[in-house]
């Protein structure tokens, strides 16, 4: 590969953002001039990147020309056989490196992240397994040094969850953890089976972005607001008020409850952000539809057969069918060990817009 897209639209924009940049009162807004600023050097740098694209491009065809010549001295050959291997090699890794300074960037991946699991398949089991992804996925929050807190919860009569909204807030977060979306299946001898046969369970997971107010207005006239008594474990002064909420967002049909805090506005501030985060990818994602037939990483039914991932416990592997991915080392992955299972995915989100990118060009 030895092309590249046009980047006429990046250059129009560089001088756009140059006259910005000239202007008497251009820091009057500090947080407005560190955005063009940012936006001003990542452009700098793809444009330099460009231009020395060019250069190797130029020194290549030079050697290849001077190979051409049948008259050229052996060594002046073995020479210029070295430098178009090298500058070629060189070729490549700079074009990658153009190609992500042009990706588009996500301007959700430095939010914080509402994660949202759900018992499928399953029974019991199902509501265990929705435990420990929760378990493993505040582990992780902690080695990162971000912070899990929870929004809403079901418990189960085992101990699991049937439900279970918590928020992880820190840096990054969304852009680390956004595809962990979808159907998480397990295998595995349950605590609760006597003759050690293997069953098959599964989980739901959403993952989403962090909504502020700014993001989603919310008409006042558009929610249905109740609150009752909480039910379930949650302690004496949980089940002796009316501290639950539920919010029913008319327009969506959407609805959220929750009943985790003793107070009610808590509540209510904890419900209204699950709901506006769910509208927002809501948002998103019929922005994405108009662009896309299919969605990518749809969360499911939670069936078995809907899946992106199966733990197999007694294999010791995590297999992600949608990257082929294959690691043994279960029992670290369910303490919160997912770091190289979320980079491997990274890298495969970037492998497929360079390749959509490429396409065009």
């Amino acid at each position: 590969m030895d092309t590249l897209p046009d980047i006429g639209s990046f250059k129009a924009r560089y001088d756009e953002l140059s006259t910005l940049m000239a202007a008497p009162d251009f820091y009057s807004d500090q947080r407005r001039a560190s955005a063009i600023s940012r936006e001003h050097q990542k452009i700098s740098n793809l444009i330099e990147k460009t231009e020395y694209f060019s250069k190797l491009h130029s020194e290549i065809d030079e050697a290849n020309q001077m190979l051409a010549e049948e008259s050229i001295d052996p060594e002046l050959r073995a020479l210029a056989q070295e430098e178009v291997a090298q500058k070629t090699a060189r070729l490549s890794t700079v074009q990658r490196e153009i190609i992500l300074l042009m990706l588009p960037p996500d301007e959700s991946n430095s939010r914080n992240t509402v994660f949202e699991i759900r018992a499928g398949t399953g029974g019991e089991e199902a509501s265990l397994f929705a435990g420990d992804l929760f378990r493993m996925y505040s582990r992780f929050a902690e080695s990162k040094g971000w912070t899990a807190e929870l929004m809403s919860s079901s418990v189960s009569e085992t101990g699991g969850f049937k439900e279970v909204i918590f928020l992880i807030s820190g840096e990054d977060v969304y852009k680390s953890l956004k595809f962990e979306s979808g159907v998480h299946r397990v295998q595995r001898v349950p605590t609760t089976e006597a003759n050690g046969r293997i069953h098959t369970s599964a989980a739901t997971v959403a993952v989403l972005p962090e909504a502020e107010e700014v993001d989603i207005q919310i008409a006042p006239e558009d929610l249905e607001i109740s609150v009752c008594r909480a039910s379930g474990p949650g302690g004496q002064g949980v089940n002796t008020t009316d501290s639950a909420v539920q919010i029913l967002h008319k327009p969506s049909g959407m609805q959220v409850y929750c009943a985790d805090e003793r107070s009610q506005q808590k509540n209510k501030i904890k419900a209204l952000k699950v709901l506006r985060s769910r509208l927002l990818q809501k948002k998103e994602e019929e922005e994405r539809a108009k662009y896309a037939a299919n969605r990518k990483g749809q969360i499911g039914s939670g069936d078995r057969s809907e899946r992106i991932r199966t733990y197999n416990f007694p294999q010791n592997r995590l297999t992600d069918h949608r990257i082929g991915l294959t690691l043994h080392n279960l029992p670290q992955i369910m303490e919160g060990e997912i770091g190289e299972l979320v980079e491997a995915l990274q890298r495969a989100d970037y492998e497929a817009k360079i390749s959509e990118l490429l396409k065009k060009s």
